[in-house]
Protein backbone atom coordinates (compact mmCIF):
# COMPACT_ATOMS: atom_id res chain seq x y z
CA UNK A 1 0.00 0.00 0.00
CA UNK A 2 1.42 3.21 -1.33
CA UNK A 3 2.01 6.08 1.28
CA UNK A 4 0.42 9.35 0.50
CA UNK A 5 3.50 11.31 0.30
CA UNK A 6 5.84 8.58 -1.05
CA UNK A 7 8.46 9.82 -4.21
CA UNK A 8 8.04 13.36 -3.01
CA UNK A 9 10.78 15.25 -1.83
CA UNK A 10 9.87 18.03 1.13
CA UNK A 11 12.02 20.70 2.85
CA UNK A 12 11.09 21.53 6.46
CA UNK A 13 12.75 24.71 8.10
CA UNK A 14 12.98 25.03 11.65
CA UNK A 15 12.95 21.80 11.90
CA UNK A 16 15.21 20.65 15.17
CA UNK A 17 12.96 21.13 17.51
CA UNK A 18 9.06 21.62 18.50
CA UNK A 19 6.42 21.77 15.53
CA UNK A 20 9.65 22.01 12.86
CA UNK A 21 11.01 18.75 14.33
CA UNK A 22 7.25 17.07 14.47
CA UNK A 23 6.25 18.16 11.06
CA UNK A 24 9.73 16.81 9.41
CA UNK A 25 8.82 13.41 11.19
CA UNK A 26 5.14 13.03 9.95
CA UNK A 27 6.52 14.16 6.25
CA UNK A 28 8.76 11.02 6.70
CA UNK A 29 6.04 8.81 7.81
CA UNK A 30 3.72 9.94 5.27
CA UNK A 31 6.62 8.96 2.67
CA UNK A 32 8.20 11.86 1.93
CA UNK A 33 11.87 12.62 1.33
CA UNK A 34 13.14 15.26 3.84
CA UNK A 35 15.45 17.78 4.05
CA UNK A 36 15.37 18.82 7.76
CA UNK A 37 16.82 22.59 8.06
CA UNK A 38 17.50 24.25 11.60
CA UNK A 39 20.52 26.30 12.25
CA UNK A 40 20.81 25.23 16.03
CA UNK A 41 21.10 28.06 17.97
CA UNK A 42 19.96 27.32 21.40
CA UNK A 43 18.11 30.42 22.43
CA UNK A 44 14.67 30.81 21.33
CA UNK A 45 15.81 34.60 20.52
CA UNK A 46 18.33 33.74 18.12
CA UNK A 47 21.45 33.70 20.44
CA UNK A 48 24.51 31.30 20.50
CA UNK A 49 26.46 29.43 18.29
CA UNK A 50 24.69 27.95 15.23
CA UNK A 51 24.58 24.31 15.68
CA UNK A 52 24.21 20.69 13.03
CA UNK A 53 22.91 19.01 16.15
CA UNK A 54 19.13 20.01 15.99
CA UNK A 55 18.87 18.85 12.26
CA UNK A 56 21.28 15.90 12.33
CA UNK A 57 19.11 14.24 14.78
CA UNK A 58 16.13 14.84 13.35
CA UNK A 59 17.13 13.98 10.02
CA UNK A 60 18.49 10.42 11.85
CA UNK A 61 15.17 9.98 13.63
CA UNK A 62 13.92 9.83 9.58
CA UNK A 63 16.07 7.58 8.24
CA UNK A 64 16.26 5.18 11.32
CA UNK A 65 12.34 4.86 10.33
CA UNK A 66 13.61 4.00 7.05
CA UNK A 67 12.72 6.79 5.14
CA UNK A 68 14.99 9.51 3.50
CA UNK A 69 16.22 12.63 5.12
CA UNK A 70 19.47 14.74 5.05
CA UNK A 71 20.35 18.08 7.52
CA UNK A 72 20.82 21.75 6.27
CA UNK A 73 22.38 23.62 8.77
CA UNK A 74 22.28 27.26 6.88
CA UNK A 75 20.37 30.22 8.20
CA UNK A 76 17.19 30.44 5.98
CA UNK A 77 16.79 33.88 6.47
CA UNK A 78 19.88 34.42 4.18
CA UNK A 79 19.39 34.61 1.12
CA UNK A 80 21.98 32.46 -0.71
CA UNK A 81 21.78 30.03 2.44
CA UNK A 82 18.17 29.31 1.11
CA UNK A 83 19.22 29.15 -2.46
CA UNK A 84 21.56 26.57 -1.09
CA UNK A 85 18.97 24.71 0.94
CA UNK A 86 16.46 24.59 -2.31
CA UNK A 87 19.57 23.08 -4.38
CA UNK A 88 20.18 20.54 -1.50
CA UNK A 89 16.68 19.20 -1.75
CA UNK A 90 17.03 18.92 -5.77
CA UNK A 91 21.04 17.66 -6.02
CA UNK A 92 19.66 14.75 -3.61
CA UNK A 93 16.37 14.13 -4.57
CA UNK A 94 15.93 14.80 -7.82
CA UNK A 95 13.74 17.91 -7.40
CA UNK A 96 11.40 19.56 -5.18
CA UNK A 97 7.58 18.81 -4.30
CA UNK A 98 6.85 20.30 -0.70
CA UNK A 99 8.55 23.45 1.48
CA UNK A 100 7.60 24.09 4.82
CA UNK A 101 8.36 27.50 6.02
CA UNK A 102 8.78 26.74 9.97
CA UNK A 103 11.51 28.99 11.62
CA UNK A 104 11.35 31.48 13.42
CA UNK A 105 13.21 33.32 16.78
CA UNK A 106 11.07 35.52 19.37
CA UNK A 107 12.18 38.86 20.54
CA UNK A 108 9.23 40.34 22.69
CA UNK A 109 8.86 43.38 23.70
CA UNK A 110 6.25 45.82 24.18
CA UNK A 111 6.71 48.64 21.12
CA UNK A 112 7.56 51.93 23.05
CA UNK A 113 10.51 49.31 24.07
CA UNK A 114 11.25 47.40 21.24
CA UNK A 115 14.56 48.43 19.55
CA UNK A 116 15.15 48.49 15.86
CA UNK A 117 17.59 45.00 16.00
CA UNK A 118 14.62 43.60 18.20
CA UNK A 119 12.37 44.26 15.13
CA UNK A 120 14.68 44.05 12.06
CA UNK A 121 16.03 40.76 13.48
CA UNK A 122 12.33 38.87 13.90
CA UNK A 123 11.06 39.97 10.92
CA UNK A 124 13.89 39.12 9.19
CA UNK A 125 14.04 35.57 10.52
CA UNK A 126 10.26 35.21 9.74
CA UNK A 127 8.95 37.07 7.24
CA UNK A 128 12.35 37.73 4.93
CA UNK A 129 13.34 33.77 5.69
CA UNK A 130 9.88 32.66 4.25
CA UNK A 131 10.03 34.61 1.48
CA UNK A 132 13.85 33.16 0.66
CA UNK A 133 12.76 29.33 0.79
CA UNK A 134 9.69 30.19 -1.22
CA UNK A 135 11.37 32.53 -3.58
CA UNK A 136 13.89 29.76 -4.84
CA UNK A 137 11.33 26.97 -4.32
CA UNK A 138 8.79 28.70 -6.57
CA UNK A 139 11.64 29.67 -9.39
CA UNK A 140 12.39 26.09 -9.10
CA UNK A 141 8.30 25.08 -9.90
CA UNK A 142 7.84 27.60 -12.84
CA UNK A 143 11.42 26.14 -14.46
CA UNK A 144 10.25 22.48 -14.10
CA UNK A 145 6.55 23.38 -15.43
CA UNK A 146 7.88 25.41 -18.42
CA UNK A 147 9.94 22.45 -19.03
CA UNK A 148 6.83 19.91 -18.56
CA UNK A 149 5.03 22.12 -20.96
CA UNK A 150 1.89 21.65 -17.78
CA UNK A 151 1.42 22.54 -13.89
CA UNK A 152 3.67 20.58 -11.81
CA UNK A 153 3.36 19.37 -8.16
CA UNK A 154 3.97 21.73 -5.69
CA UNK A 155 3.04 22.28 -1.87
CA UNK A 156 4.16 25.42 0.01
CA UNK A 157 2.63 25.30 4.06
CA UNK A 158 3.72 28.54 5.91
CA UNK A 159 3.53 28.88 9.36
CA UNK A 160 1.45 32.22 10.81
CA UNK A 161 0.38 32.59 14.54
CA UNK A 162 -2.94 33.67 16.61
CA UNK A 163 -0.61 36.89 17.51
CA UNK A 164 -1.70 38.16 14.26
CA UNK A 165 -5.35 37.37 14.46
CA UNK A 166 -6.03 38.47 17.83
CA UNK A 167 -2.72 40.80 18.90
CA UNK A 168 -0.09 39.98 20.87
CA UNK A 169 0.75 43.28 23.09
CA UNK A 170 4.44 42.56 23.98
CA UNK A 171 4.82 41.25 20.38
CA UNK A 172 4.56 43.77 17.93
CA UNK A 173 7.49 42.55 15.80
CA UNK A 174 6.31 38.70 16.18
CA UNK A 175 2.80 39.76 14.90
CA UNK A 176 3.91 41.97 12.36
CA UNK A 177 5.79 39.36 10.73
CA UNK A 178 2.90 36.63 11.20
CA UNK A 179 0.96 39.12 9.19
CA UNK A 180 3.35 39.79 6.66
CA UNK A 181 3.60 36.09 6.14
CA UNK A 182 -0.50 35.62 5.36
CA UNK A 183 0.04 37.99 2.90
CA UNK A 184 2.82 36.27 1.15
CA UNK A 185 1.15 33.16 1.11
CA UNK A 186 -1.97 34.61 -0.46
CA UNK A 187 -0.11 36.33 -2.98
CA UNK A 188 2.23 33.33 -4.10
CA UNK A 189 -1.14 31.23 -4.25
CA UNK A 190 -2.32 33.24 -6.86
CA UNK A 191 1.11 33.72 -8.32
CA UNK A 192 2.15 30.02 -8.70
CA UNK A 193 -1.23 28.60 -8.87
CA UNK A 194 -0.95 28.22 -12.93
CA UNK A 195 2.13 26.29 -12.01
CA UNK A 196 0.23 23.47 -10.23
CA UNK A 197 1.33 24.93 -6.79
CA UNK A 198 -0.63 25.51 -3.68
CA UNK A 199 0.42 27.86 -0.42
CA UNK A 200 -1.27 27.90 2.57
CA UNK A 201 -0.46 29.16 6.18
CA UNK A 202 -1.23 27.59 9.38
CA UNK A 203 -1.79 29.02 12.85
CA UNK A 204 -0.73 26.40 15.20
CA UNK A 205 -1.24 26.95 18.82
CA UNK A 206 1.61 23.93 20.76
CA UNK A 207 3.62 24.32 23.98
CA UNK A 208 6.87 24.53 22.48
CA UNK A 209 10.29 26.85 23.44
CA UNK A 210 8.44 29.81 21.35
CA UNK A 211 5.59 29.79 23.26
CA UNK A 212 6.83 28.70 27.11
CA UNK A 213 5.53 32.10 28.32
CA UNK A 214 2.36 32.24 26.81
CA UNK A 215 1.13 28.93 27.90
CA UNK A 216 3.07 28.46 31.44
CA UNK A 217 -0.28 28.89 33.13
CA UNK A 218 -1.69 25.77 31.77
CA UNK A 219 -0.33 22.51 33.15
CA UNK A 220 0.11 19.42 30.96
CA UNK A 221 -2.44 16.55 31.69
CA UNK A 222 -1.66 14.24 33.70
CA UNK A 223 -2.82 11.29 31.52
CA UNK A 224 -3.29 10.98 27.70
CA UNK A 225 -1.69 13.76 24.59
CA UNK A 226 -1.63 17.58 25.79
CA UNK A 227 -3.72 19.28 23.88
CA UNK A 228 -1.35 21.64 23.49
CA UNK A 229 1.44 19.17 22.14
CA UNK A 230 2.74 19.95 18.59
CA UNK A 231 1.55 16.42 17.34
CA UNK A 232 -1.52 17.67 16.92
CA UNK A 233 -0.38 20.77 14.43
CA UNK A 234 1.86 18.18 12.42
CA UNK A 235 -1.42 15.48 10.52
CA UNK A 236 -2.76 18.95 8.83
CA UNK A 237 0.65 20.04 7.75
CA UNK A 238 0.85 16.47 5.73
CA UNK A 239 -2.59 16.89 4.65
CA UNK A 240 -1.88 20.17 2.82
CA UNK A 241 1.77 18.63 1.67
CA UNK A 242 -0.86 15.66 0.28
CA UNK A 243 -2.57 15.38 -3.11
CA UNK A 244 -5.49 15.22 -1.63
CA UNK A 245 -5.29 19.14 -0.64
CA UNK A 246 -4.98 19.91 -3.97
CA UNK A 247 -7.96 22.48 -3.95
CA UNK A 248 -7.09 24.23 -1.19
CA UNK A 249 -5.02 27.20 -1.77
CA UNK A 250 -4.64 30.74 -0.29
CA UNK A 251 -6.24 29.24 2.61
CA UNK A 252 -5.66 30.26 6.48
CA UNK A 253 -6.36 27.42 8.97
CA UNK A 254 -5.97 27.09 12.82
CA UNK A 255 -5.25 24.27 14.53
CA UNK A 256 -4.47 23.00 17.79
CA UNK A 257 -5.53 20.45 20.07
CA UNK A 258 -7.60 17.78 17.76
CA UNK A 259 -9.56 21.25 16.08
CA UNK A 260 -9.03 22.74 12.90
CA UNK A 261 -11.12 26.49 12.10
CA UNK A 262 -10.84 27.54 8.44
CA UNK A 263 -10.57 31.61 8.93
CA UNK A 264 -12.50 33.00 6.35
CA UNK A 265 -10.88 36.47 4.38
CA UNK A 266 -12.25 39.73 6.90
CA UNK A 267 -15.66 40.92 6.22
CA UNK A 268 -17.21 44.40 6.05
CA UNK A 269 -18.91 44.72 9.28
CA UNK A 270 -20.39 47.87 8.65
CA UNK A 271 -20.93 50.53 5.87
CA UNK A 272 -21.20 54.24 5.84
CA UNK A 273 -22.29 56.52 2.96
CA UNK A 274 -21.56 60.32 2.93
CA UNK A 275 -24.05 62.18 2.03
CA UNK A 276 -22.32 64.52 0.18
CA UNK A 277 -19.41 64.31 -2.32
CA UNK A 278 -16.83 63.25 0.61
CA UNK A 279 -17.39 62.92 4.42
CA UNK A 280 -16.82 65.97 5.90
CA UNK A 281 -15.18 65.72 9.83
CA UNK A 282 -18.82 66.50 11.69
CA UNK A 283 -20.50 63.37 9.52
CA UNK A 284 -18.06 60.52 10.29
CA UNK A 285 -18.04 61.61 14.03
CA UNK A 286 -21.74 61.77 13.60
CA UNK A 287 -21.42 57.96 11.66
CA UNK A 288 -18.78 56.43 13.64
CA UNK A 289 -18.58 57.72 16.94
CA UNK A 290 -21.51 55.81 17.87
CA UNK A 291 -20.76 52.67 15.92
CA UNK A 292 -17.94 52.40 18.38
CA UNK A 293 -19.62 53.36 21.84
CA UNK A 294 -19.19 51.23 24.38
CA UNK A 295 -17.00 48.77 22.44
CA UNK A 296 -14.05 47.16 24.58
CA UNK A 297 -10.71 49.27 24.49
CA UNK A 298 -8.07 47.11 22.19
CA UNK A 299 -11.01 45.17 20.30
CA UNK A 300 -10.10 43.05 17.55
CA UNK A 301 -10.96 40.91 14.59
CA UNK A 302 -14.01 39.85 15.68
CA UNK A 303 -13.24 36.35 13.19
CA UNK A 304 -10.59 35.92 16.51
CA UNK A 305 -13.62 36.13 19.01
CA UNK A 306 -15.80 34.01 16.95
CA UNK A 307 -12.76 31.39 17.12
CA UNK A 308 -12.50 31.95 21.06
CA UNK A 309 -8.76 32.59 20.26
CA UNK A 310 -6.48 32.89 23.30
CA UNK A 311 -4.37 35.99 22.78
CA UNK A 312 -0.60 35.28 22.12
Amino acid sequence: MSLPLEGLAAIVTGAGRGLGRVEALELGRLGAAVVVNDYGQSGRDGSGAASAGPAEEVAAEIRDAGGRSFAHTGDVADHEQARELVELAVAEFGKLDILVNNAGILRDRMVFSMSEDEWDSVIRVHLKGHFNTTHFASVHWRERSKAAGGPVYGRIVNTSSEAFLAGSAGQPNYAAAKGGIVGLTTSTALALAKYGVTANAICPRARTRMTQDVFAGLGEPGDGLDPLAPEHVAPLVGYLASPAAAQVNGQLLVVHGGMVAVVERPRVAAKFDSKQDTFTYDELDALLTPHYAGRPAGETFAAAEVLGLKRG
